[in-house]
């Protein structure tokens, strides 16, 4: 049965997603940012901050980078005092990560900056339809984000 609606093309539908998208995100980038993380530093710090305590295993297998990469993120974000490590309690012999109230800071300071960044933008030139067209695709966005 013919609707006479079009149906997206799945590959042009990723293709400008991936371009738009990836606009953002460079802008995003180039903003200055507090505490001058690097991406896996600030995605490590965040998940702890949103997920609680972890092994340094658990977050590279989540960050799908090497233990010997996240290792090299742990110890910036210990020697920054931004995570600290204790014995797990339920296995002594496991180390798990925790963030620290100087490392909540900083995800809150950096998350508030990149916000107002983007919420300046949409105050620029953005109708109100055009702000629940953002809110409503925000959804879609993360099922992707969590598909990828």
């Amino acid at each position: 049965m013919d609707t006479g609606e079009t149906v997206p093309d799945v590959t042009e539908v990723a293709g400008k997603l991936r371009v738009s998208v990836g606009l953002v995100v460079r802008k995003l980038k180039q903003a200055p940012g507090a505490g001058e993380l690097t991406l896996a530093e600030s995605s490590a710090l965040g998940r702890l901050e949103r997920g609680g305590p972890a092994t340094s295993s658990d977050l590279a297998r989540v960050e799908r980078i090497s233990p010997q990469s996240m290792g090299v993120t742990v110890a910036t974000l210990l020697e920054r005092g931004l995570i600290a490590r204790s014995r797990d309690p339920e296995d002594g012999r496991r180390i798990v990560l925790s963030i620290t109230e100087e490392g909540r800071r900083t995800v809150h300071d950096r998350r508030g900056a990149r916000t107002e960044l983007i919420a300046a933008a949409l105050r620029d030139g953005f109708s109100d339809a055009e702000l629940g067209q953002f809110l409503a695709i925000t959804p879609l966005l993360e099922r992707l984000a969590e598909k990828l």
